[in-house]
């Protein structure tokens, strides 16, 4: 949600006090003390009310083909990758928690294992934890490998510009990439489907700016195949920006930084350019989206 929102450039303001929606779900928002749960219903909402809209561009097919793709991710792709973060390696996600104090390891794990018991009973509830973890993993990977086939050598999901089923993939995808080391989803997206990887850190570096991404994390070591060196990826012309955001209260500036210089040129397989002008050639669509 918070993706969409950033792509749309509206201000908006983070409350951490864990408070549900009335009916007891998350994400939700209240705009002028008016309160909407539901990643979808929510963006209805916005588009109704504040006329913002990132899907003005696509035709009625291309719509239909997005609303089946984030319901993809949204309904089952969210469930294999949470089994991996929750489940299958409880004890590194435990490890990333940000938790301080003198009780912060005990918090960690009491609060790290709370939430494997919820999503483990939620997943047997949808259906998808009555699998064994080899069933749940061939799913993932099925669903990975659509979006990779999905997207291609595009920009985005549905072309050249971003549209809302882009804010949806992004944040299902971003665990694969920045936090779950080592794992089954890490190595796809970081190997056989760099695309998707290519893809993540396009929308990281043009709406997440403040995250640092070390280059380490486009590499991954492949212990089985005996390999003595991870085997990097190309720089990707990665960069950090922590004064992006200067205010809650003020819109975020899309525009303000622009990736380092790459030391030599680069492009992938297919031939297209890794090291895409996407902070300086497409900062026009987010002025589009307010007329």
């Amino acid at each position: 949600m918070e993706t969409y929102l950033r792509m749309v450039d509206l201000p908006y303001q983070n409350y951490f006090d864990g408070k549900l929606s009335p009916q007891g779900k998350m994400p939700w928002i209240e705009y002028n003390q008016e309160q909407v749960c539901g990643s979808e219903f929510i963006i209805d909402f916005l588009e109704e009310r504040l006329g913002v809209s990132l899907n003005k561009s696509l035709t009625a097919q291309e719509k239909a083909v997005s609303r089946a793709v984030t319901k993809m991710v949204e309904e089952h792709f969210y469930w294999t990758i949470a089994y991996c973060q929750w489940v299958d390696n409880l004890e590194e996600t435990q490890k990333m928690l940000a938790v301080s104090g003198p009780l912060s390891d005990l918090l960690k794990w009491i609060l790290s294992h709370l939430t494997g018991g919820i999503v483990k009973r939620e997943m047997y509830g949808h259906g998808i934890g009555r699998f064994s973890k080899e069933e749940v993993y061939a799913l993932m990977e099925k669903d990975m490998r659509t979006l990779a086939t999905l997207l291609g050598d595009k920009k985005y999901l549905m072309g050249s510009k971003l549209s809302t089923v882009d804010a949806a993939v992004f944040s299902h995808l971003a665990p694969a990439m920045w936090t779950l080391p080592g794992t089954r989803p890490e190595q796809l997206i970081k190997g056989e489907l760099i695309n998707l990887a290519m893809y993540c850190e396009r929308i990281r570096r043009r709406f997440w700016p403040e995250w640092f991404v070390d280059l380490e994390d486009f590499c991954y070591s492949d212990s089985t195949e005996g390999s003595d060196s991870p085997s990097k990826l190309p720089d990707l012309g990665l960069y950090s920006g922590s004064d992006t955001f200067q205010d809650c209260t003020q819109s975020h500036s899309l525009h303000t930084h622009t990736p380092q210089e790459p030391p030599s040129p680069g492009s992938d397989p297919t031939g297209h350019s890794l090291y895409d002008s996407d902070m300086d050639t497409e900062c026009s669509e987010m002025d589009q989206l307010k007329c």
